[in-house]
């Protein structure tokens, strides 16, 4: 049996698109066969695995005809992705299965996000409403940051360093408290570049260090909005490994997560139960 496989990425955060409309192929996806998918010399090689299916399938309660089933690099569930989603949407674009005139909305397991068009090929992404806790601790390269919690979909924990080099190469997942993160957290060291303007790096639970991270870019925007004292609404840019994201916080609260979407390749695998 073969199976179609699509690869795409946003800001060069990449991922494999499996299309299995009705769920009559994968089933619930296995972590071994997601990460053998991932895996860069073994497989197709990316971030994350995205399955492209109804919700009606999938037994999920959103508004969404379709549900963005998220699988990280390692094989384990992932609430969401900001970058992925954008991903997503233009494959539903491409294939006729959403109207580019009208929002798009999709389930994921971190709610409905509903995504919008542009003519020169972004995507704006309502990540919705942001949970901002309190003050979490992170240690890397033998060094230890404040860093603020900010749940957007994930888990996140942003720290404020000089120099995106101080954190080290990021091999491994930076310490935290499991307490705190029980589920494990995403970390972003982030710089001030200017006004409305910052960098980042991110470690990602389960997919380790990525060029980019949509629902962090995001954590990153509304911490650097909130040290600031920054008047809603607010757009900062923020700069990735892979490009350039903008977050804007708007005064309901909702986080817009704007930037572009590429699918690059597709192909046949032969499926292996």
């Amino acid at each position: 049996m073969t199976f179609p496989w699509l690869k795409g990425h946003g800001t060069e955060n990449d991922f494999v698109l499996l299309p299995d409309h009705d769920g009559a192929v994968h089933g619930q996806l296995d972590g071994d066969f997601v990460a053998a998918l991932c895996d860069r010399r073994r497989g197709i090689g990316a971030d994350g695995v995205m399955r492209v299916i109804r919700t009606s399938a999938l037994g999920e309660d959103s508004a969404g005809e379709w549900f963005m089933d998220y699988r990280n690099h390692d094989g384990s569930l992932s609430e969401m992705c900001g970058n992925g989603i954008r991903v997503f949407a233009l494959h539903l674009l491409q294939e006729g299965l959403a109207d580019a005139s009208e929002p798009i909305v999709v389930g994921t397991r971190g709610g409905d996000k509903t995504i919008t068009a542009d003519a020169d090929g972004n995507f704006s992404v309502d990540m919705g409403v942001a949970e901002v806790r309190g003050i979490s601790k992170i240690t890397a390269a033998g060094r230890t940051w404040e860093a603020q919690d900010v749940r957007t979909g994930n888990p996140h924990a942003v720290a404020f360093v000089d120099s995106l080099t101080d954190p080290g190469p990021l091999f491994d997942a930076p310490e935290h408290d499991s307490e705190t993160y029980p589920d494990g957290v995403n970390v972003e060291f982030a710089v001030r570049e200017g006004d409305r303007h910052v960098s980042m790096r991110v470690h990602e639970r389960g997919s380790g260090e990525t060029r980019s991270c949509g629902t962090g870019a995001c954590a990153v925007g509304l911490a650097t909005a909130l040290a600031d004292g920054a008047e809603r609404p607010v757009t900062y840019r923020v700069d990735v490994p892979g490009g350039t994201l903008h977050v804007t916080w708007n005064e309901d609260d909702h986080l817009v997560l704007t930037g572009p979407a590429e699918i690059v390749a597709r192909g046949d695998m032969e499926w292996i139960a």
